[in-house]
């Protein structure tokens, strides 16, 4: 197993990280990886809000693992596109264990400067498969000359808004999976207001009450109804 990269004043529980890569095995190539990326995110996390401090102790599980079981969802995806990746989650996760994979890539969208700045460093110390753009969700589709396998967002905006967002990936073939919490039933009812989705829910693997959406067909219910905003 690859060592462990430390913290000086790491508030990560030790248990939290052997308990995250049971639930979500990686090499340790990719363990590695994380390892840098993890102490990267304390470091920066002291002068920029990437996550919610009170989830700092388990981070592993709450942020580390409820990325990686993506993967398991689109075990043939190689070009992603993470949607407001912010802190990396799941996007630069995903990039640590694409690492290995060849012609894999993620493209990891973010319009806050200093919060991009993170992600090209996190990219820089981990060697990762990705690519950050500066830009709002509006700007994106035309910068990716690529066919997109899967698009992903994690803490963005509601359901009804990310389906919005993803449509132009989905219509042209990719797969979508949202991380959402406990309400998701509330966020796929007000969804199904403006689009025709056949959702897919699969239960979190970290536990509590987390969902992964998963979309392969989105179609518009009625064009005159939402507006795509570009909030990311």
């Amino acid at each position: 197993m690859a060592k462990a990269a430390t913290h000086p004043l790491s508030p990560v529980l030790p248990s939290d990280k052997a308990t995250g890569l049971a639930l979500t095995p990686v090499s340790s190539e990719t363990e590695a990886r994380l390892d840098r990326y993890v102490a990267l995110l304390l470091e920066w996390q002291a002068k920029t809000n990437l996550v919610a401090p009170s989830t700092l102790p388990n981070l592993w599980t709450r942020h580390i693992s409820d990325s990686l079981q993506l993967l398991s969802l689109a075990p043939s995806a190689k070009t992603w596109v993470d949607l407001g990746s912010g802190g990396g989650f799941p996007g630069v996760v995903l990039a640590c264990a694409l690492a290995e994979t060849p012609g894999a890539n993620v493209h990891l969208v973010e319009r806050n400067a200093k919060k991009a700045a993170f992600l090209r460093e996190a990219v820089r110390i981990t060697s990762a498969s990705a690519i950050v753009h500066l830009a709002g969700i509006g700007d994106i589709v035309d910068r990716i000359g690529s066919r997109v396998d899967c698009v992903t967002a994690r803490a963005l905006a509601p359901l009804h808004q990310l389906v919005g967002f993803a449509e132009p990936f989905v219509s042209s073939g990719a797969k979508a999976l949202f991380l959402k919490g406990q309400d998701v039933e509330a966020e796929l009812t007000e969804a199904t207001k403006y689009w025709n989705i056949q959702p897919r829910l699969h239960s979190s693997r970290t536990g509590g009450h987390g969902w992964i959406v998963e979309l392969d067909r989105i179609e518009r219910r009625n064009p005159s109804a939402i507006t795509h905003g570009d909030r990311a």
